[in-house]
């Protein structure tokens, strides 16, 4: 049992005294000192009395507009979480109320999972947040944890994976492709304290959706077509662990509901097993996309969402780190040169500035995979601007379409049909093979002459590693 100095002291504004103490029994099994006011007046006395850590807030009471009580309060402490409740004819009130700095809002009647899911989400990240602020003075750092950069946007992201570890909440991570998703889950699974256990990662884009239960779940032999021995899957072999889910707004809604189930009681069932199975994970999901845009959508579950969505990790693009972007290719440069057994050290002032002009729509993978193809096609002590691939050198702009040939003349005769394939002709026609296999064999012979190097196979290609990644996966499971 929690100690006193624990609790959070939450101040529920509530007129009706029946739905009041409802939602006090909602929220009886958490860390809550609640006091009830039944009107404004009330909460005003309270908050005089001393401030709370939360306030859970009627929008309708008898005595005016609980709008007044969140302006007074927050106008106070800034900082202060507030959820607001309104009734289903209210919800522009309620976006009114989340425009003058709610932390979130309610819709009665609402069922107590989701009462109590978005208190302790709201009041986790007012934790983190007041810990940011008291580390805020701190000298920044140069990097952490596997990240490279000490760009303001970075340092938070620093604190709140610093902080969001020792905790057993959900991490979300969002943020466009490349800029380290998965380095963030890695990063809070290294210094937590299951360090010591395995990290699993699925990339739910990567995998059919026919497959993916059986990635998460695991299988028992005979489940499906191509099932000839049992797999334990994801959610057995995280245990103890950490499970990070890639993409997680690419998952099928079908799987979403039982991986609801599974977050919500820790319990599974392999697929083709009625055995009910317990594991002990720690969640931590990333995804591309804006995941309250895929719940309006219709894609994304919402219950899932507040499920998931307790300490948001939000990504800064490579084109907002400034001077990060030098430093993170000087050292994507040190890594190349010595796994290629390279001489460069540097780069020089043309392609210095270069690197900072660029847009990096492919953010830090599109720059490790730039440092990388430089390397590889050249030697030196210094990089010049024009050892940068094309796309960099030209600023990111697209290549200029080439032009739309003219139209053939009219033909003056008609041609006679061609004659029949000869005997010569016809073998030719059956040498020629799907272009597939043709790339293939391709692929497989460029790695096996660099060695099983995939970056350099990749960069003689003219591709990027993760094409070349994809494509072998693609192959493993034909």
């Amino acid at each position: 049992m929690a100690d006193a100095a624990s609790y959070h002291q939450l101040l529920l504004v509530e007129d009706s005294p029946s739905l009041a103490t409802v939602y006090q029994e909602y929220l009886r099994a958490g860390p809550y000192n609640i006091r009830h006011a039944h009107c404004i007046a009330d909460a005003l006395k309270f908050a005089n009395q001393a401030m709370p850590d939360g306030v859970l807030l009627d929008l309708r009471l008898p005595d005016g507009d609980g709008l007044s009580v969140l302006r007074e309060l927050r106008g106070r402490d800034p900082d202060l979480p507030v959820v607001v409740m309104t009734a289903h004819g209210s919800v522009a009130l309620a976006v009114e109320a989340m425009q003058a700095g709610a932390s979130d809002f309610l819709v009665k009647p609402f069922a107590p999972e989701r009462l109590t899911v978005t208190v302790a989400n709201v009041m986790e990240r007012a934790a983190l947040r007041r810990q940011v602020a008291e580390l805020a003075a701190v000298a920044p750092r140069q990097g952490f944890a596997g990240f490279i950069g000490a760009a303001p946007a970075m340092q938070a992201v620093y604190r709140i994976l610093e902080n969001a570890a020792a905790s057993r909440a959900t991490v979300f991570v969002t943020g466009e492709s490349g800029t380290g998703k998965e380095l963030a889950a890695e990063a809070v699974h290294s210094i937590s304290p299951r360090k010591a256990g395995p990290f699993i990662a699925i990339n739910c884009a990567a995998i059919p959706k026919d497959l993916i239960e059986s990635e998460i779940f695991g299988h028992v032999r005979g489940a499906f077509t191509g099932a000839v021995a049992d797999r334990i899957g994801a959610a057995r072999a995280a245990d103890g662990g950490t499970l990070f889910l890639d993409e997680i707004c690419e998952m099928d809604l079908a799987l979403q509901g039982k991986l609801l189930r599974f977050i919500q009681t820790g319990t599974f069932q392999p697929v083709g097993s009625g055995k009910t199975l317990q594991t002990d994970v720690r969640f931590v999901c990333a995804t591309n996309r804006d995941p309250l845009e895929e719940v309006r959508a219709g894609r994304f579950r919402e219950d899932l969402y507040y499920r998931l969505h307790v300490i948001p990790v939000p990504l800064p693009p490579l084109r907002d780190r400034g001077d990060d972007v030098l430093a993170l290719a000087e050292a994507f440069l040190v890594k190349s040169a010595a796994e290629e057994g390279k001489r460069f050290q540097r780069f020089d002032a043309e392609a210095r500035a270069m690197l900072m002009r660029h847009t990096w729509p492919g953010n830090v993978r599109e720059l490790e995979n730039a440092i990388r193809t430089a390397v590889v096609l050249h030697d030196g002590e210094v990089v010049s601007a024009a050892m940068l691939p094309a796309t960099v050198r030209e600023g990111g702009a697209k290549p200029t379409p080439a032009p739309a040939p003219p139209p053939l003349p009219e033909p003056e005769v008609v041609k006679p049909a061609p004659p029949p394939l000869t005997l010569r002709a016809a073998e030719t026609t059956k040498r020629i093979r799907p272009l597939a296999e043709t790339e293939r064999e391709a692929i497989e012979e460029a790695v096996r002459l660099c060695g099983g190097n995939i970056a350099k196979a990749a960069a003689f290609l003219g591709i990027s590693p993760s094409t070349l990644y994809r494509k072998q996966e693609s192959w493993r499971r034909r």
